[in-house]
């Protein structure tokens, strides 16, 4: 690979791994990015996407795992060194008999439920991993809610269609013709699972349906689509909101490792055991013989450059359910951009609302929604997610998109750029290695009412950083932990932290590191708390 800027695995890449087609952004030169002489980075204006694990060398990268951590107005709490899997793991919390639980889960195969009633002495009491020629589901993106009409925990579990790796090897529709056909062929459930919770570990819990986001499929036939991608969006009432293709003509899609784009769909879970459809949306030009008619796909550059994502990663992003009467969502819908939709009749989810998101390509251009501010202050956080390491992308910006008037969303302005504290031996977190760049604020289902004017983001090599927003005029970094790039020389440096979740009702920010879990307290929430929060 002469010229090449990658430094691959030998046993694992070869190089037709890295051929280029036509459409797909070219390497820049390697002038035109880097470290600048006042010790700042410029990223790169455009890059092909990259597999994860595939390195980038660049002048001005430290030589050497930094092993400080660093902290403002923020101070860990506890450390523990626990690691259900480094590139992306989910998380939910919920009280059960007067103990707090979090259920930590990642990979599909490996779930651990900890006992967090004291954050300071998180305690394992179950777990499992099996191996991925074990015949039993992938463990999927859950979300746990209480349900008050029948007076127990329901749990909600996406399941889909492999998205990135197949037989082993990344994906690449583009250039293997075998892609399709596995994908379109992939027998498994494209839906999501519901279970009834007898008591706190998956173990205990009962299935009670399975249902198909493909509502044509007959019963013998293998189902369509893509399934429920991320995290399902239940507040334990009447409706569900899930982001799905639901069929094979939702194909209008660049990004080379899947076939389809998705939009939303609602459901009335009123009866768990039978959910019935109420409507799906997605964005016009998203199905196949759309084309001609979407002025989101005849104005949009990103259109045939075989790396951007189009459609939804996560489910439609509120502050509070449509049950309470909030009648707007929010989506990301990466390369087509942040959509308002009204949502208040989900038989008839319809789009009020559009703005462009920037191009930054690669990596994930639309992916996250934060909500938290939008009831006092009508600003929401678009923010997408960086998918090539070493800074090998355009910089993934946290965007602040009025949504006051629901019909004509503008960005106003940009997030500043996490910098490190004068004592490190660096000036850019792009010298540390890995990825930089925020992942997500958590999820919906953090618990309790957010509050201080704040959004903590997980940014990766950056640690934890916690944006000041209570003048949302003035955006700025308030606090903010940054934890050593791993403890031992294995450990992943793709994601250094790959997540955080919020307990609101605690002061909590919980930490997930590609070598282990911190609790974070801060000022800026307050006092942490220990043993349940008050009623």
């Amino acid at each position: 690979m002469a010229g090449s800027p990658y430094v691959p695995d030998a046993k694992k890449y070869r190089p037709e791994d890295f051929q280029r087609v036509p459409g797909e952004p070219a390497d820049p030169d390697p002038a035109s990015w880097g470290m600048q002489p006042d010790g700042t980075f410029l990223p790169p204006a455009h890059t092909p996407s990259v597999p994860r694990d595939v390195f980038v060398d660049w002048p001005g990268q430290l030589d050497y795992r930094d092993p400080e951590a660093y902290a403002l107005n923020a101070t860990a709490e506890a450390f523990y060194p626990i690691v259900v899997n480094t590139s992306h793991s989910w998380q939910c919390i919920y009280d059960w008999d007067g103990v707090r639980y979090m259920l930590h889960y990642g990979g599909g195969n490996h779930w651990k439920l900890y006992d967090i009633t004291d954050p300071r002495n998180l305690t394992i009491v179950d777990e499992e991993q099996w191996g991925w020629g074990d015949p039993r589901p992938q463990f999927g993106a859950t979300t746990v809610q209480w349900n008050e009409r029948l007076g127990k925990y329901l749990a909600i579990q996406a399941s889909e269609t492999p998205r990135y790796f197949l037989k082993g090897r990344v994906a690449n529709k583009w250039i293997d013709d075998t892609v399709e056909g596995q994908l379109k062929e992939w027998e498994g459930l494209r839906g999501f699972r519901t279970f009834e919770m007898h008591g706190p570990s998956p173990r205990d819990w009962t299935i009670i349906n399975e249902t198909s986001t493909d509502p044509n499929h007959g019963p013998d036939e293998i189902q369509e689509g893509n399934g429920v991608l991320d995290l399902p969006v239940y507040y334990g009432e009447k409706y569900l909101f899930v982001a799905t293709a639901p069929d094979n003509t939702f194909t209008n899609q660049p990004y080379k490792t899947t076939l389809w784009a998705a939009g939303h769909a609602a459901y009335d879970v009123s009866d768990p055991a039978k959910p019935e459809l109420l409507s799906t949306w997605w964005v016009p030009g998203t199905r196949a013989g759309e084309e001609d008619d979407s002025e989101y796909l005849a104005n949009n550059e990103r259109w045939n450059n075989k790396t951007s994502w189009f459609g939804s990663r996560m489910g439609i992003f509120l502050p509070r359910s449509v049950e309470s009467g909030w009648k707007y969502g929010y989506a990301a819908q990466g390369g087509q951009g942040f959509f308002v939709l009204d949502v208040s009749d989900p038989s008839n989810i319809h789009h009020v609302g559009w703005c462009e998101l920037p191009s930054s390509v690669a990596g994930t251009e639309g992916d996250n929604v934060d909500t938290t501010q939008v009831e006092e202050t009508g600003y929401v956080y678009v923010s997408g997610y960086p998918m090539n390491t070493d800074c090998y992308e355009p910089a993934k910006e946290i965007y602040q998109i009025d949504v006051s008037d629901p019909t004509n969303p503008r960005l106003v302005r940009t997030l500043p750029r996490p910098v490190p504290p004068a004592e490190a031996k660096f000036t850019d977190w792009a010298q540390r290695r890995g990825s930089f760049g925020p992942k997500r604020s958590g999820y919906f289902t953090n618990t309790g009412t957010p509050h201080g004017g704040v959004i903590p983001y997980a940014f990766y090599a950056a640690g934890l950083q916690i944006f000041d927003v209570r003048d949302p005029e003035d955006p700025k970094v308030g606090a903010y932990f940054v934890p050593p790039m791993g403890l031992k020389d294995d450990d992943d440096l793709a994601a250094p932290v790959h997540g955080v979740f919020v307990e609101w009702d605690r002061n909590l920010i919980w930490l997930f590191a590609n070598h282990g879990i911190y609790a974070v307290s801060t000022p800026l929430l307050g006092e942490p708390v220990v043993g349940l929060p008050p009623a």
